[in-house]
């Protein structure tokens, strides 16, 4: 079990690994959340139960961690994840990743703190890209990106039509040291 730590202007906390029947709910609360009130997901429509056991069940057989961060009271604060990019076998080593913070604990270094998290699960698993795909105005998840060393790659101008207006879809990478020894099996 994690032990609680404090993270800058944070109560205490503890980084967890996010299970489908303790954080399920609060995990599709989170994307719920963003889906009807922001541009962080390019998605219309609330994801039900059942999309998020879908969910979970594609991050277990990809082998993709669901990093979270609890409050002493067992609150999910926020999590993150990754995915594939790109199904053909020769991104392998590139993954895309998301996170999201309940708007109850922003603006206090959670966000970077489950970036970090991710970065070194991926560097874990010999992932060689991770990859954000960024709304162009989310200034807060640009820079906290840019922090931690993402440099931008590229933006695709009107990808997506949300709230009456065009999209602009900015991508951020970071280039990872792993793995050692790629191969092409």
């Amino acid at each position: 079990m994690p032990l609680f730590i404090n993270v800058n202007r944070c109560k205490m906390m503890r980084i967890v690994k996010c299970e489908p029947e303790r954080h399920g709910e609060q995990i599709l609360a989170l994307l719920n959340e963003a889906i009807l009130n922001s541009t962080a997901l390019y998605d219309y429509k609330p994801r039900t139960p059942e999309m998020m056991t879908e969910w979970f069940s594609a991050k277990t057989t990809g082998n993709f961690p669901v990093i979270g961060i609890e409050n002493e009271l067992g609150d999910l604060m926020g999590f993150g994840s990754y995915g594939t990019f790109r199904a053909w076998p020769a991104y392998k080593y590139s993954v895309e990743h998301s996170v999201y913070v309940d708007a109850r604990f922003r603006s206090q270094g959670l966000g970077k703190r489950l970036l970090q998290e991710l970065i070194a699960a991926a560097q874990a698993q010999n992932y060689h890209i991770l990859v954000a795909g960024i709304d162009a105005t989310n200034a807060a998840s640009i820079h906290l990106h840019e922090s931690l060393g993402f440099v931008h790659c590229g933006t695709i101008r009107q990808a997506g039509f949300k709230f009456g207006r065009w999209l602009d879809l900015s991508f951020y990478e970071l280039v990872l040291p792993t793995p050692v020894d790629p191969t092409e099996d």
